[in-house]
């Protein structure tokens, strides 16, 4: 009698099992038809859910699932990002970059801008464009040890090397004689050399974190979700942000060998209030502590005559606030569009307003490095853009050492400079941080730069790219497939 119902019971089993297997397929696929905003995303996984009925929900669980949204939702939403910055008044703001910059179009563009993104325009900033290691870690270093009252420092690679030991000297001091000293480094970024400095560190007092730091699959299955930002703020009065990791790389004059070049800028002003914001939202939810006080926020003076913002953003977000902003300033352009960016794989809505704006006669240069870093990266960057040559945008590939900076300009008055590259994830799953900036002679003065990386680059014409040999063509669009994970 045991031995029939053991046998009945082991029966049963397989039809447990496709009932389980059944209703979790049904619930992951519910899932990602009302959390998937893009229909391709929800396609792909449906067909994933559906195609692999055992594993394929599973993948899905691992893999599909943004589980860091809610947490962070709820962290910021007592110190929302924007939630302690003045407001200054709307017209003024309009007016005076309408004045500052001759053009009514691009007053149009900030309006646009305030509903992207609730973050308020500043006016009144000072921003200096550091280009390199050579010119940007000493300011970095000096600022940190002229402190007076407190340091913080995000950065997404904090290498243990000669550049990262030079800041971490430098913060060692700085604690030492009593400065408020914070530190976040993502949690990937940490082991880009190794043993990670974040070991130096624990060998210190500093107050320091990992943004999302375990490999375990049962502590962080969001691996994919990095914090890119780089954010160095003392006094709350001195900021530097931009594209620049520390790393030994950085330093040109030093002939590393694997050289990188980059650009970093120094904010003085009430933006620096942007930096602080957008580092102590990103420390909360690393470590649950809130920055208040003078020491953190103090008030800022206007510095200068840079009209501009700081723009997170992050899959946490309803929208990513640097991709519409993107496609606001593509929309909005009338003369000249001008990128840098070291990884570009546009998305196709990204694709479609350059090709637009350079059929309606705006001049569209992108530079690219012809050496790149990741060369899946480069190859992904290729299968698209023939595409662009032949809807009439001009196609650079600068020479020399990896060129690491990502640079935005439009009609010579506006510029968008910081982390994010022109790829999907930094578009949709790092955390970033951009300014958005309104000021002719900050936006000419990157033109310059751009001029001269395009005066020794190589242009790419759709009749060279299409005749490259049929092998290179298919390496590049299996590539291109990857780009959402690259």
């Amino acid at each position: 009698m045991e031995t029939q119902v053991t046998q009945s019971a082991f029966e049963l089993w397989p039809v447990l099992l496709g009932i389980i297997n059944l209703l979790a397929a049904g619930g992951a696929a519910g899932h990602a038809l009302m959390t998937k905003r893009d229909v391709r995303a929800a396609v792909a996984w449906l067909g994933v859910i559906i195609l692999l009925p055992v594993f394929g929900w599973a993948v899905y669980l691992i893999f599909g699932i943004n589980r860091i949204a809610r947490r962070a939702e709820e962290l910021r939403a007592g110190d929302h990002a924007t939630g302690y910055l003045e407001l200054p008044d709307e017209n003024r703001t309009t007016s005076a970059i309408a004045t500052l910059t001759g053009e009514t179009h691009l007053a149009q563009m900030a309006k646009i801008g305030r509903q992207i993104a609730t973050i308020p325009y500043t006016l009144g900033n000072r921003i200096t464009v550091l280009r390199n290691g050579d010119e940007a870690y000493p300011a970095m270093i000096a600022a940190i040890e002229g402190a007076q009252k407190s340091v913080v420092l995000s950065t997404y690679i904090f290498n243990n090397d000669a550049a990262g030991q030079l800041f971490l000297e430098a913060l060692k001091k700085a604690h030492a004689r009593g400065i408020k000293v914070r530190v976040l480094i993502d949690g990937v970024g940490a082991w880009y050399s190794f043993p990670s400095m974040v070991k130096r560190l624990a060998k210190t007092d500093i107050p320091h974190a990992r943004f999302l730091h375990s490999f375990l699959p049962w502590q962080m299955p969001y691996l994919n979700l990095r914090n890119h930002q780089k954010i160095l703020v003392v006094d709350g009065k001195k900021g530097f942000t931009g594209s620049m990791n520390i790393a030994a790389g950085n330093l040109l004059a030093n002939a590393p060998k694997h050289a990188v070049r980059d650009f970093h800028y120094a904010v003085q002003g009430p933006l620096v209030a942007h930096l602080m914001a957008a580092f102590a939202h990103e420390w909360r939810f690393s470590t649950g502590e809130i920055l208040v006080g003078d020491h953190w926020r103090p008030h800022l003076e206007e510095a200068g005559p840079v009209i501009a913002r700081g723009l997170p953003a992050g899959p946490d977000m309803h929208r990513n606030t640097i991709r519409w902003t993107l496609l606001a300033a593509l929309s909005q352009a009338r003369h000249q569009i001008r990128i840098v960016t070291p990884y570009f794989l546009p998305d196709t809505d990204l694709m479609t307003a350059l090709s637009l704006a350079a059929m309606r006669g705006v001049v569209v240069d992108i530079v690219m490095p012809q050496k790149n870093n990741l060369f899946y990266m480069a190859w992904a960057g290729r299968a698209q853009l023939d595409d662009l040559a032949a809807s009439g945008c001009r196609i650079w590939m600068s020479d020399g050492p990896f060129d690491h900076a990502k640079i935005m300009t439009v009609d010579g008055l506006w510029s968008l400079v910081g982390s994010a590259n022109w790829d999907p994830r930094s578009l949709r799953l790092n955390f970033e941080f951009n300014l958005e900036c309104y000021d002719p002679s900050l936006a000419q003065e990157l033109n310059a730069f751009i001029d001269d990386k395009i005066a020794n680059a190589t242009r790419e014409t759709a009749e060279l790219l299409r005749a490259r040999p049929l092998a290179v063509r298919l390496r590049d669009n299996l590539a291109r497939l990857m780009s959402p994970y690259l």
